[in-house]
């Protein structure tokens, strides 16, 4: 058999190649994803141009109105590795957005008599100590509880927040504790711990896991295919946008995905196609029923009757004139929001996978540019009714800042600040020296000490906490107490 190629049959397979090497590479086009929307929205896409481009992460948003999607579309990368667009298909951690699905689920436990509402959580969680009086469920669920906040703890002792750890490592945290920051239903202040311990107890009382509680009960029923409870760290996510924040002075980026089987007060995935479903739900009460869809919405109150603006994992206000309800989502790169217009039928839901971008302003830039001739009130005077990361503002009023007084005194004697103090609660220590008349902080993970910036009488500023020295008998300093936010008065023993 004669094996040798014609020469003209060379010649036409090379020029073939030629022309098939020369056929540009396919790549995404933003503008013409097949999970997009087909009617066009340049003022909805001004808003999130920024984003839309192949180098940078960005959001995946979507508008509902009268139960339907009214706009939907994904800007900017959801894996920069690979070169995956986001798209209303796109899988996001939503942070604290999930609480309104732990809340949720909470009271489908309540509506099957399995969890009551006004119990003390030991009765489902005995391994906390009783602390300036029992904690109850409702306490877990408007943020009254006075449980400090496990986020801040890490923060405080310098160890990373999106740590592997689960709900179990909460608790023998929260075990640990021996103080309240306040007494139970005496105040408001954001706690992620509370939810927490809800997520916990939920699925103790109904006998399952609360990620298998919430699929079998509201995710199936709702149809959220792509949702689930990340209660498995190592389990695949199709479709997953990954989290990243900016680099070092602001160029490039770094991933910032979270690790993690914590799960109650964040954990979720979704999407904002099945966040649909979910909003939906809050008009057709197909889970749940009217009474609880009415209850969920429902702020609570401070023992002494005070309002707040805090609901079942739901921040309830107004917007430009217009009522609200909304929260928002905070951890590592992830940031998301879902605001929803219950009087206008209308929602806006914002994913989105870099820590720099603010989803709950750009869901209220969205809502202005579709629905802007129903508001009563300019934007210019409208603000932000809490429902951010931290959905801090749950209390009507809120709270107070703290009068520091008068200008510190000079450090007459710095070297009587000096000394190892250590913290039983969150076994963290903090090493006070003194460096050219300068007192420096150091804990246990920090490469280097740090300025004690002096506030007060005893009283100092060290990254976002106030640190005061507390005096003992003869005036001597043998302990100091740490101001966090969510975290009042831990204390530090001189050792």
């Amino acid at each position: 058999m004669n094996t040798t190629t014609p020469r003209s049959l060379l010649l036409w397979i090379a020029a073939a190649v030629v022309a098939v090497s020369a056929v540009p590479r396919a790549v995404p086009s933003f503008a013409h994803l097949p999970s997009q929307s087909t009617t066009a929205r340049p003022d909805i896409d001004k808003i999130f141009a920024p984003w839309a481009t192949r180098e940078s992460p960005g959001c995946a948003v979507a508008l509902y109105k009268d139960g339907r999607i009214l706009y939907e579309r994904g800007y900017g990368m959801a894996d920069l590795e690979h070169d995956i667009p986001i798209t209303p298909e796109t899988v996001f951690y939503v942070g604290s957005v999930s609480k309104q699905f732990t809340a949720f689920a909470a009271a489908l436990a309540i509506q099957q008599g399995k969890v009551r509402l006004d119990e003390p959580i030991r009765t489902y969680v005995p391994e906390l100590p009783d602390l300036a009086g029992p904690i109850t469920v409702r306490q877990l669920v408007h943020h009254t509880s006075g449980l400090r906040d496990f986020y801040t703890l890490l923060s405080i002792a310098g160890r990373r927040q999106d740590s592997l750890f689960d709900n179990a490592a909460v608790i023998r945290l929260a075990a640990r504790q021996k103080a309240l920051n306040f007494a139970p239903g005496t105040d408001y202040l954001y706690s992620n711990t509370g939810y927490a311990l809800l997520a916990t107890l939920v699925g103790r009382a109904t006998g399952t896991t609360f990620g298998g509680f919430v699929d079998t009960h509201m995710f199936q029923p709702l149809r959220m295919t792509s949702s689930h409870v990340h209660d498995d760290d190592a389990r695949i996510v199709k479709g997953r946008a990954y989290g990243y924040v900016r680099g070092s002075g602001g160029s490039g980026f770094r991933l910032s995905t979270p690790a993690g089987e914590r799960v109650g007060a964040g954990g979720v995935f979704s999407t904002v196609r099945d966040l649909l479903h979910w909003d939906e739900n809050f008009y057709t009460a197909r889970v749940g029923g009217r009474a609880i869809i009415d209850q969920v919405q429902t702020p609570g109150a401070l023992n002494d009757g005070q309002p707040l603006t805090y609901a079942w994992g739901l921040q309830i206000g107004r917007y430009r004139g217009q009522r609200i309800v909304e929260h928002g989502g905070s951890l590592g790169g992830y940031r998301a929001h879902l605001i929803r217009f219950p009087d206008q039928h209308f929602s806006v839901a914002s994913l989105c996978n870099l820590g720099a971008i603010t989803p709950g302003s750009l869901a209220r830039q969205v809502a202005d540019a579709a629905i802007g001739d129903r508001f009563t009130e300019p934007a210019a005077a409208a603000g932000q009714a809490g429902g951010g990361a931290g959905a801090g503002a749950g209390r009507a009023g809120g709270r107070g800042g703290r009068d520091t007084g008068p200008a510190a005194p000079a450090l007459s004697n710095p070297a009587a600040y000096a000394g190892v103090y250590h913290s039983d609660e969150i076994d963290a220590t903090l090493t006070v020296t003194v460096k050219d008349g300068q007192l420096m902080v150091q804990r246990d993970t920090d490469a280097a000490p740090s300025a004690l910036q002096p506030a007060a009488a005893d009283e100092f500023r060290f990254a976002s906490m106030t640190v005061r020295f507390a005096r003992g008998t003869g005036g001597k300093i043998d302990a100091l107490g740490v101001d966090a936010g969510r975290v009042r008065d831990i204390r530090f023993l001189r050792r």
